[in-house]
């Protein structure tokens, strides 16, 4: 690992939060590595994983336009050990290598690898704490059956075939708790994130580093001050990163542009999926706001709202312009913007200034890319691309 960082594994069985926990802790300033969703991409047509799993499996583990049909795959190994062990010897080199790249670019000083299998893998050679993530049973089963759609007799089996949540626990420096209260999750994590870091901060250290959980270091996004320039007169903007502690402020615009009742419950569920970024004037009125995530690389933004009342253009870019510093500190490659149909032309047209092009799955070169396209985009919506790096962690071959 990179020498000067904290690198936290972040672990816990199937449907236990743990892609919850590791977005809060991206809120903090972390850099985070979801090693199951690299595990995915190294399965991705062209992908070094790829060829191998279908010599091994056969091609009646591929849909028919050649992807790797990850819920056969599935039930393959989750009912025989030696599969499972076959499959992991193919992939996991593949995803270590990954993630070694990864962090090696990262500029945060904290690191979280969230895997699955941490405590069985090479990772924990190099990890400095272990967080576990922990839910009750009937918990687990109600989310694999609800939001994974999988039959109660599946789930039970994707359950058994791991190794006790016990065992996790037994060697974990810190245990969070996520039974679906996401702001006693957040607690938590706050308090395990000030303690570490706090406790580790050299004496006479700012501050300011403290407020940023005791470390030296900037969050990806800042308050950096936006001129945006236009036809119209320009608006004297500045972007940040909008925190739990922002989430009525952040429901009270939404529900203000979009006339719909929004929350402070509805933004901090949202929370544990997205960042949100706002756009504020000299007065620290919200003229703009943005929901959006970095996830295996790729970041996408579902959410767009603009005060109606202000030059859009000038906010657009931005709040773009935003989303692409912060994207490329967390080395995403693509952005997918995804916004209503309903959206005026000259919002769409301040997209396409942005350097933004109308998104068609047929163009998207990358599978992965191209499944991440396919699940957002609806008779609903209209997306927009751009490529944020030309190398590829999970180069083809």
């Amino acid at each position: 690992m990179r020498e000067g960082t904290y690198v936290i594994g972040l672990t816990g069985n199937i449907a236990v939060g743990k892609s919850v926990v590791r977005q809060m802790l991206q809120h903090l300033g972390a850099y985070t590595v979801d090693a199951d969703g690299l595990t995915h991409q190294a399965m991705a047509p062209g992908a070094p994983a790829y060829l191998p799993i279908v010599e091994m499996f056969g091609r009646f583990v591929l849909n028919e336009d050649g992807t790797v049909n990850r819920a056969v795959l599935g039930s393959i190994v989750f009912s025989f050990p030696e599969a499972l062990a076959k499959l992991e010897a193919i992939v996991h080199p593949v995803v270590s290598q990954a993630i070694q790249t990864l962090i090696g670019r990262a500029k945060q000083r904290v690191i979280v690898i969230e895997a699955i299998k941490l405590l069985e893998s090479d990772l924990m050679k190099h990890v400095d704490a272990v967080w576990v993530v922990d839910a009750l049973p009937e918990t687990q089963l109600k989310r694999l059956t609800e939001k994974r759609r999988m039959t109660e007799d599946e789930a039970r089996k994707r359950i058994i075939a791991q190794r006790p949540q016990a065992d996790k626990i037994a060697r974990s420096n810190v245990i969070i708790m996520n039974d679906g209260n996401v702001e006693e999750t957040w607690k938590q994590v706050q308090a395990a994130w000030n303690k570490t870091f706090k406790a580790e901060r050299p004496a006479g250290e700012q501050d300011g580093a403290a407020r940023n959980g005791g470390l030296a270091h900037p969050q990806p996004i800042g308050d950096n001050r936006i001129r945006a320039a236009g036809a119209q007169p320009a608006l004297d903007l500045h972007i940040r990163r909008g925190m739990p502690g922002n989430a009525d402020l952040i429901a009270n615009f939404i529900s203000h542009v979009t006339r719909k009742p929004v929350d402070r419950m509805d933004i901090m569920l949202a929370f544990g999926q997205k960042s949100y970024l706002l756009a504020q004037d000299h007065n620290d009125n919200v003229l703009g706001l943005t929901g959006w995530q970095v996830e295996n690389l790729i970041t996408r933004v579902d959410e767009f709202y603009i005060d109606p009342s202000v030059p859009r253009e000038q906010v657009v870019r931005a709040l773009t312009q935003a989303i692409e510093e912060a994207s490329r500190e967390l080395q995403s490659e693509v952005s997918f913007i995804f916004v209503p149909t309903t959206t005026p032309k000259e919002t769409l047209q301040s997209f396409v200034t942005s350097g933004y092009h109308n998104l068609r799955i047929e163009d998207v070169k990358f599978p992965a890319w191209r499944e991440a396209a396919h699940e957002m985009l609806s008779s609903e919506v209209v997306g927009l691309m751009k490529q944020l790096r030309a190398d590829r962690v999970m180069k083809p071959i």
